[in-house]
């Protein structure tokens, strides 16, 4: 599924994206609005494309034993709203107006727990290697969709993780074009 042609159902799920529910989220705050977008990259294992495992990472499916660098992180219980992968294709994973664990410790503009109030969005994808162009037509399409629906998401507030937490995150990385991305939506 592409980001062209979405809708969004009653119960915040985009129709005609892959769905693939993950347990991994809680209810948000009430009364706080969606007001902010974080971009992430994973990939897994670290720099390797493909293979299912973030979905299996998502649903607490991950087998630690299938690779050395899962050890450290098949105990995770971690999911974000979407994945766009390196074809372009959006798998959906929590409800938007569900809170995903996709930021962890982090805040912005003086709030805390940016999880409350924000879209987790990951890249497959890492630092060091660039993103894809159908991924970039995926990201500002859905970018769109969700500020349609989502009124609050302003501009300022579409942000990278390493923004709401420097600290900790580098993602979505040098190789991710803020330039060409915020063009579609300045």
């Amino acid at each position: 599924m592409h980001a062209e042609g979405v809708g969004l159902s009653i119960d915040h799920w985009m129709s005609g994206a892959r769905r693939v529910e993950s347990p991994n989220c809680s209810e948000r705050p009430e009364g706080r609005p969606i007001d902010m977008l974080v971009i992430h990259n994973i990939s897994l294992p670290p720099g390797e494309f493909g293979g299912g495992w973030i979905d299996h990472l998502f649903t607490n499916q991950l087998d630690a034993s299938a690779h050395t660098y899962f050890e450290s992180i098949a105990h995770l219980r971690v999911s974000a709203h979407v994945l766009i992968a390196r074809d372009g294709a959006i798998t959906q994973f929590v409800p938007f107006n569900r809170k995903a664990w996709h930021a962890g410790q982090s805040s912005f503009a003086g709030e805390e727990n940016c999880n409350d109030f924000s879209i987790g969005i990951e890249l497959e994808g890492c630092d060091d290697k660039p993103f894809t162009d159908a991924q970039y037509k995926a990201l500002e399409e859905l970018t769109q969709f969700l500020r349609g629906c989502y009124p609050a998401i302003s501009a300022d507030r579409i942000v990278g993780h390493s923004d709401i937490a420097p600290q900790r995150k580098t993602d979505p990385g040098p190789c991710f074009d803020w330039h060409r991305y915020r063009k579609a939506f300045i």
